[in-house]
């Protein structure tokens, strides 16, 4: 990876749309920088990159979802090879698209995922989900062609098997869940690890990018990941005082606001959970 920082690339125009839902198209494909592209169907985001050699395709999110993605990939691509599908999590809500993806393209390629993915994959069965041919522990780097694409796996965040993925030239990531752009977390943040998810969080800072796009939401920056290290940190302090006064769950869930954030995705809805889930944290590690 170049030390230094580089401009980030500008982001393209929304390439294509399809039924209007809730005022906005049920699917859209937007250019990032040059053969690399976000496709969003709904609230879900998926990436794929366009090397000399072919595509690579991560996160397939569902089969209805993946026809339409193979769709996208063929007309912005067209002529151009599926050569990789890789999960970013084991998460069906953004891999169970992995067949219909195989099948629309025509092409039995390998899946790749972290190595904690394979036994939990293999061990639900679902045909829509198949287990993946490669994994890793650590870092894999793909080369297809003019292309390197590293995968870097953070630790334990929103999964055990959390993985991110990293074009070092372009200086883009793309990363799910456990990071988004003024999101909060996901409802009462049960699939989280915690301590892990702050270390997480400060390892994908560390990582050289300008551009991340993520699983959900907007596209972002280096900004949007430190805004997000401060949000969890804000939501341990507030919940930690809670505590330390003696609030039961159910009077932090009420009572803690963090006004800072009451713009952000999911906040009105969520916020009081995530307060439960940091709670139940924070709880159990005192018991300790």
């Amino acid at each position: 990876m170049r030390p230094g920082w580089l401009a980030a690339p500008l982001l393209g125009a929304v390439l294509a749309g399809g039924t209007m839902h809730a005022q906005e198209p049920d699917f859209e494909t937007t250019r990032i920088a040059d053969g690399v592209y976000r496709f969003r169907y709904r609230a879900h985001n998926a990436f794929f990159v366009v090397t000399s050699e072919g595509i690579v395709a991560f996160d397939p999110i569902s089969p209805t979802a993946a026809d339409r993605y193979a769709a996208e990939i063929e007309r912005v691509a067209p002529g151009s090879r599926l050569r990789a599908i890789v999960y970013s999590h084991r998460h069906a809500d953004h891999a169970s698209g992995a067949a219909v993806l195989r099948r629309a393209l025509g092409v039995d390629v390998p899946i790749i995922a972290h190595a904690n993915a394979r036994e939990p994959i293999r061990a639900a069965g679902d045909t829509n989900l198949p287990p993946p041919d490669v994994t890793f522990e650590e870092r894999l780097t793909l080369h297809f062609g003019d292309r390197a694409i590293e995968l870097h796996y953070l630790g334990k965040s929103h999964s055990d098997d959390m993985l991110v993925a990293l074009l070092p030239e372009d200086r883009i990531a793309f990363a799910v869940d456990f990071a988004s752009h003024d999101g909060i977390g996901y409802r009462d943040l049960g699939s989280f690890h915690f301590p892990d998810q702050f270390t997480a969080l400060e390892r994908l800072l560390a990582l050289e990018f300008d551009v991340i796009v993520f699983g959900h939401g907007p596209v972002g920056d280096r900004h949007s990941v430190e805004r997000q290290i401060g949000y969890y940190s804000d939501l341990r302090e507030a919940v930690q005082s809670a505590v330390e006064r003696g609030w039961s769950e159910d009077e932090a869930a009420e009572r803690v606001r963090l006004p800072t954030y009451e713009t952000w995705g999911g906040y009105d809805s969520w916020f009081p959970l995530n307060v439960r889930g940091m709670y139940r944290w924070l709880v159990r590690d005192r018991a300790r």
